[in-house]
């Protein structure tokens, strides 16, 4: 019988398309993406090219799911949050609590993605501004839905609140680490109790 590890290890109880990005997403993240070869990837993930180029047809088209995956994951997070039957103040703390923890989650992911966005076609590049350009949206309808009803000040605008807080979260790859003292949520309620007192009348 093959022990569990030797079937994390082979990948054989996996899908194929989640092999070829579970080995992308380790040797970018070791060798980065400019230096990871599409053969290494299907050896990695025990696979032919042949399955690669059916699933993703480029390597480039791999890099884009790593960091697709991720933002689909947030963005239906955070549709659920700004839905919720609760005060603006809790449904934006929760937003901002949330995209902290799901980023350190799939930390490799966003720090594949960040130091390597710029190698994506720019059709590529275009698709996931729009996609982040979506999801800032809707976290700063939040904002304004609270500087509206009076419970957030206006004293400085939405736009410049959104880009104080995932500027935050954007650093994070630089400097989380699982083994330091802070757990992801203990980091992700400093940060969110952050930007709510920026916001505070």
């Amino acid at each position: 019988m093959t022990s569990p590890a030797t079937q994390r290890r082979d990948g054989t109880d996996r899908p194929v398309p989640q092999r070829l990005l579970a080995a992308a997403t380790r040797l970018f993240a070791d060798r980065g993406y400019d230096r990871t070869s599409v053969q290494e990837i299907v050896e990695a993930a025990g696979v032919t090219k042949g399955a690669l180029y059916h699933y993703f047809g480029s390597k480039d088209d791999l890099l884009h799911e790593i960091y697709g995956r991720v933002l689909r994951l947030q963005q239906e997070r955070l549709d659920a949050f700004a839905e919720a039957d609760a005060p603006v103040e809790r449904r934006l703390r929760d937003a901002a609590a949330d995209v902290v923890v799901t980023t350190i989650e799939n930390l490799d992911d966003a720090s594949i993605f960040f130091r390597s966005m710029h190698q994506l076609s720019e059709e590529k590049q275009k698709q996931v501004r729009a996609e982040r350009r979506r999801y800032h949206e809707r976290f700063r309808a939040l904002i304004e839905e609270g500087q509206q009803a009076g419970v957030f000040t206006s004293s400085t605008p939405a736009d410049l609140v959104v880009d104080y807080h995932f500027g935050s979260v954007h650093h994070l790859s630089t400097w989380y680490r699982p083994d330091g003292r802070l757990t992801p949520q203990e980091v992700a309620d400093h940060l969110a109790d952050l930007l709510l007192r920026a916001l505070r009348p």
